[in-house]
């Protein structure tokens, strides 16, 4: 089943009718905004569309196509397979995975019990998100994170939907695969959004390797001592990190002699150095590599960092070498 074909099956028919006519690429496409009386929205090529009715992209709100709430219940009956009380535990963290890694958000009425999220009612919008797996997309980065048969400390820098995700995915890949002389080596992935697997029904979707572990839907704090006692990891990943319980893991784990390679959301070094706990880890240079991804051109480095803050490489200095090789 194509990526068009898997999204497009769980949309409500309405809506359906005038996404199957749209001229796109959904390679390209990166979220559908499903919301009670509001207009369907796309994020395609890092820009916001509304959809109109004549079947065409527009920037305005200009005669757009409506969503009703007839289309946001269908939405979800089609996506919980007409079986809402299956994805309870999944709501609860307010994100259901669908066929091919693709992750949908949802928000509405939150039901607590003893403080804790236990339901999520009246479900008015719906954020379809789709998986994007860039194969390859890490091999000019990789080279300066490797140290013999592991790697450094590292941590991705980057603003929202900038490619950070996507360039874990791929490190991670090649880490366990091994490839050129270097060897696979065991790497354990604490997905608490379900983003980097990916996993449905409890098989990954995105490609991250032979020698890869995963938890799936997992607190960071607790996946990664989890994997550290079960596992045997040479390398522990992790996806926007930034709690100082997090933080606290990251040192556990870091003592045991495990290597981290982790995002966080960011624009520049000098902002991480200025966020609170963060800033800590930077003054003391804990991590060994630091990747800046461009806040302009999606997936693009910026700039690679050791743990000094010195530039190890630019741009043009990783294209240079891409085209030798």
């Amino acid at each position: 089943m194509g990526q068009k074909n898997e999204v497009l099956r769980v949309i409500a028919r309405e809506p359906r009718k005038y996404l199957e006519k749209l001229d796109i690429d959904f390679k390209l496409l990166q979220e559908i905004r499903i919301r009670a009386e509001a207009p369907l929205m796309l994020v395609y090529q890092g820009q916001e569309y509304c959809v109109a009715k004549n079947g065409t992209l527009c920037h305005g709100i200009d005669n757009p196509l409506m969503i009703s709430r007839q289309d946001v219940k269908e939405t979800m009956e089609r996506i919980s397979n007409y079986s809402m009380y299956a994805f309870e535990e999944e709501l609860k963290q307010g994100f259901i995975t669908i066929q091919g890694g693709h992750r949908v958000g949802v928000a509405g009425k939150i039901v607590l019990e003893k403080e804790q999220v236990k339901n999520l009612r009246y479900i008015s919008f719906i954020n379809i998100r789709l998986a994007h797996q860039v194969l390859g997309c890490g091999d000019k980065v990789l080279p300066y994170l490797v140290d013999g048969d592991s790697i450094y400390h590292t941590l991705i820098i980057s603003p929202p939907r900038c490619g950070k995700t996507t360039l874990l995915r791929d490190l991670i890949r090649q880490l366990s695969n091994g490839g050129k002389g270097r060897r696979g080596i065991n790497v354990g992935v604490v997905d608490e959004r379900s983003e980097l697997g990916a996993c449905y029904q409890g098989k990954p979707q995105n490609d991250l390797g032979y020698r890869t572990d995963i938890l799936d839907c997992c607190p960071k704090k607790e996946g990664m001592m989890m994997l550290v006692r079960s596992m045997s990891p040479k390398v522990i990943a992790v996806d926007e990190i930034g709690f100082r319980e997090d933080v606290e893991a990251l040192e556990y784990v870091m003592n045991c002699g495990v290597k981290i390679l982790a995002t966080v959301h960011g624009r520049s070094m000098e902002e991480i150095r200025k966020k609170p706990i963060l800033g800590a880890l930077v003054r003391e240079r804990v991590f060994q590599r630091y990747v800046l991804l461009s806040s302009q051109e999606i997936g693009r480095v910026e700039a690679i960092f050791d743990e000094r803050g010195t530039y190890l490489a630019y741009p043009s200095v990783m294209e240079e070498r891409g085209e030798e090789k």
